[in-house]
């Protein structure tokens, strides 16, 4: 049985892979968040339902997705993601900031809000 966290990050929060990451970040209109995350990571189990409702509360604003390092390390490796989870804010096709570790909702917006329309 899952969680409604886990279900809400499944609907809200697109998976990428390396071999979407291309159509579905770089060539996204909208500001893409990126989180680089991992099944063995405890701070990215902690920020994912918080992911989740930011993905909603912006949706038209902002879009997130997550790109699972273990499976994808070719775009981890294009991008120097050490840590996880690294979230990554892409315009344009270009990385414009990068975050590293688990904050609140509230916290990630401030951190975001020059960057954001």
């Amino acid at each position: 049985m899952s969680s409604p966290a886990a279900t809400a990050t499944t609907t809200a929060v697109t998976s990428v892979t390396d071999a979407t990451f291309a159509a579905e970040v770089l060539d996204e209109r909208l500001p893409v968040l990126v989180e680089f995350t991992a099944d063995w990571c405890p701070p990215c189990r902690m920020i994912a339902p918080v992911l989740a409702d930011l993905a909603e509360q912006e949706a038209g604003r902002l879009k997130i997705v997550a790109l699972d390092v273990d499976a994808n390390p070719q775009t981890q490796a294009a991008y120097g993601v050490l840590s996880m989870p690294t979230l990554m804010l892409f315009r344009a096709g270009e990385p414009v900031t990068s975050l590293v570790g688990a904050r609140s909702g509230a916290r990630l917006l401030r951190d975001l809000d020059g960057f954001l329309d």
